[in-house]
C-alpha cells in the first residue's frame, strides 16, 4: 500500500516531548518498509490546506496518524482525523470525536461521572461550583496538555489557601488547568488495541515510585517521564509483575477498562490512566486516544509483554485503520 505518515512538525526543538514524535515516526517508516508499504513522509501544522492538498495529490491508499498537535497545542489534534473523515481516506488510530473529547481532560471526566465511572473529584479555573467544599491534598492540571506537561512536586497542594494563588499561577502559564482530588495511591496504565475479535487489553502495567522519600509525592512528573538526569527519571519504574493477591483488582482494571473503551466507542490503539486507593477503589485519570508509541514507550512495553515486536504492533494498527 501507498502510506503517508503524517507527524506533527516539533515547534521547540530544546523539549524532549515534542521532539519525540521523530523517533516515533522512524520507527513506524523502518516497520511499514518491512511489511513492503511505500511510505511518504508529511510533517503537518496549522496550513490545512497543505495537508489537503497533499491527500489530493497523492491519493493514499492509507494513513499513518501520528498528530500529538498542531502548532504545539494539543486540543488541535483532532483536525487531522476529522479532515481524512470528510475525504474517505482510510487512516490508522482514534476518530476525530475521540480526540476532541479525551485531549479535553475536564471533558472526559464530565462524561466519566455521566457514565458513573470513578474519578478523583475535581474543579475547573471555568467551573468553580465544586470548588466551595473541596479539601486537600489535591493537584493541579492543565485540560489541553498531555505527557506530563506541567506536573512537578509543586502542582500537589497541601494548604487549602495557597490553591488559589498556584492555580492562577499555573493557569497563566499552560492555559485553563483543573484542580483534582489528589489519590495517594498505586497507578496503572492500562493498553487496549482494536483486533478482529473486539478490544484487547494488553498486559496491565503499575507504575512503581522505588526509593521515594516518604514525603516525595508520587507522581509521574514531567522529569520521570523525559528528563534523563533526575532521581524521578531513575526511580519511575514500570512494572507487569503482579502477585496473586492483586488477580481481582486486574480483574476489575480490564473491566472498567472495556467499559470506558465502549461507552467512550473508542477505536484503533489506546491507553488509560489509573489511580487506585488503599481500599481498592479504582478512580479513571484519563484516555489516551494514539497514544505514544516510541520503541520506550509504554503502549509498545505492553505489546511487548503480549508478545509483539514493534513491527507486529504496527501491523496490527494498520489492520484496524478507520
Amino acid at each position: 500500500m501507498k502510506i503517508i505518515i503524517v507527524y506533527n512538525l516539533p515547534t521547540d526543538k530544546n523539549s524532549a516531548d515534542d521532539l519525540d514524535v521523530l523517533t516515533q515516526v522512524e520507527a513506524v517508516k523502518k516497520s511499514l518498509i518491512e511489511l513492503n508499504h511505500s511510505v511518504i513522509e508529511f510533517g503537518a501544522d496549522l496550513n490545512l490546506n497543505l495537508f489537503k492538498k497533499q491527500i489530493e495529490d497523492i491519493n493514499p491508499d492509507m494513513v499513518f496518524n501520528l498528530v500529538e498537535a498542531l502548532n504545539g497545542t494539543e486540543a488541535y489534534m483532532h483536525f487531522i482525523p476529522q479532515i481524512l473523515e470528510s475525504k474517505n481516506v482510510s487512516f490508522t488510530g482514534g476518530t476525530s470525536q475521540s480526540l476532541f473529547i479525551t485531549t479535553n481532560k475536564v471533558l472526559t471526566k464530565k462524561l466519566f461521572d455521566q457514565y458513573n465511572i470513578l474519578t478523583p473529584k475535581w474543579f475547573s479555573t471555568k467551573n468553580t461550583f465544586n470548588a466551595i467544599s473541596f479539601s486537600v491534598p489535591c493537584i493541579i492540571k492543565p485540560v489541553n496538555v498531555d505527557a506530563s506537561v506541567g506536573l512537578d512536586d509543586s502542582s500537589i497542594i497541601y494548604a487549602i489557601e495557597k490553591l488559589k494563588d498556584e492555580l492562577n499561577k499555573r493557569t497563566e502559564k499552560y492555559g485553563e488547568c483543573f484542580v483534582e482530588e489528589f489519590i495517594d495511591g498505586r497507578e496503572f496504565n492500562i493498553s487496549v488495541i482494536e483486533t478482529k475479535d473486539g478490544p484487547l487489553v494488553l498486559p496491565i502495567a503499575e507504575i512503581r515510585f522505588e526509593n521515594y522519600p516518604k514525603d516525595k509525592p508520587k507522581i509521574i512528573s514531567y522529569d520521570a517521564k523525559w528528563n534523563e538526569d533526575t532521581f524521578e527519571y531513575h526511580n519511575t519504574v514500570r512494572n507487569f509483575d503482579f502477585n496473586k493477591n492483586d488477580e481481582k483488582l486486574l480483574n476489575e482494571l480490564k473491566k472498567t477498562t472495556l467499559e470506558i473503551w465502549n461507552k467512550f466507542e473508542l477505536k484503533g490503539y489506546v491507553r488509560v490512566d489509573y489511580r487506585v486507593d488503599e481500599n481498592e477503589n479504582i478512580f479513571a485519570l484519563e484516555i489516551n486516544v494514539n497514544p505514544c508509541i516510541s520503541p520506550d514507550s509504554g503502549f509498545f512495553a505492553a505489546c511487548e509483554k503480549y508478545g509483539w515486536n514493534y513491527t507486529k504492533m504496527v501491523e496490527a494498527i494498520l489492520s484496524f485503520a478507520t
